[in-house]
């Protein structure tokens, strides 16, 4: 049986549509932790920034982490700010196969210019922050990732497909010595 599995990677990349569609084909229950966050608050994510700022948000996602990593055979959305938090990183890599869903900056610059509900996003350049944003979070992907996809202009399905694909070449063996699927040591 295939493990939790975590879905991690930038804003706008399709972690929550990804999860959804291989939550349906392995009949798993889908969690993503932003919006979760937002069903328990009553208030939208950039009502939180406002008010708590982004150390508060912060705060309520590792909570969140926390207890939806401790649930068994599930799909979990992660936010793109998740792995900043070390106890974060430790959670989805002691608790699930972590995959890593990556795109350029520029894809998701187009795929995010008009949602409204992206704080991080609300600033005077957008993709010049998504570039930052990248260079800053892309080593800490890498380092939970047992499994890396590229997302990019590919079809739904496709990316599906292919996460299957990888969730079956991780043996559990390599999961539980915590070597990245492929079989390199991480």
């Amino acid at each position: 049986m295939i493990e939790n599995v975590f879905l991690i990677g930038p804003m706008g990349v399709g972690k929550t549509t990804v999860g959804r569609y291989l939550a349906r084909l392995l009949g798993r229950k889908f969690y993503d932790s932003d919006r979760e966050i937002v069903y328990r608050t009553g208030v939208s994510i950039p009502v939180i920034f406002e008010v708590e700022g982004e150390v508060g948000f912060r705060q309520r996602e590792r909570g969140m982490i926390a207890e939806l990593t401790q649930l068994n055979s599930i799909i979990l959305a992660t936010g793109g700010g998740a792995v900043l938090a070390a106890e974060n990183r430790q959670y989805l890599t002691q608790r699930g196969i972590v995959v890593y869903l990556y795109a350029s900056a520029e894809q998701l610059h187009r795929r995010t210019m008009h949602d409204h509900n992206r704080p991080l996003l609300q600033t005077k350049n957008p993709l010049e922050y998504l570039k930052s944003l990248l260079k800053a979070r892309d080593p800490l992907y890498r380092e939970v990732a047992d499994i890396m996809i590229k997302t990019g202009e590919r079809p739904i399905r496709v990316v599906v497909n292919e996460v299957l694909q990888q969730l079956k070449l991780c043996k559990k063996g390599a999961y539980q010595k915590k070597m990245s699927c492929n079989g390199l040591k991480k």
